[in-house]
């Protein structure tokens, strides 16, 4: 195994990729997770930390949806929810960068 924590720090950074181009936050560390998890050394708690925060996020959003109805407090949860995806990644981007754990609040653990 080899120690790559730039590589690490693009997966993290990754996920704001459907901010530029609509898609690809959850396919693009997914794919580098599932192909550098046995090659690069922590990669795969990095990785599990990413998709179960995606997954997360996805569910909180899919609840939003429906709760607009009930006095717009969806809306509030989307954006929220819009605000850590942004902020997170780029927090543990540079935790990832000094060698740390990537911590993901609210982040359910789907994936173990």
């Amino acid at each position: 195994m080899r120690q790559d924590r730039s590589l690490l720090v693009i997966t993290h950074l990754s996920q704001l990729l459907d901010l530029v181009t609509g898609f690809g936050g959850f396919i693009v560390p997914l794919i580098l997770w599932l192909t550098q998890r046995e090659q690069v050394l922590r990669m795969d708690i990095h990785g599990k930390s990413i998709m179960n925060f995606q997954i997360s996020m996805f569910i909180y959003a899919v609840v939003c949806i429906p709760l607009i109805l009930l006095f717009g407090l969806g809306v509030l949860g989307l954006l929220i929810i819009g605000v850590f995806c942004i902020v997170f990644p780029i927090i543990n981007a540079i935790r990832a960068n000094n060698g740390e754990e990537p911590s993901y609040p609210l982040s359910m653990q789907i994936i173990k």
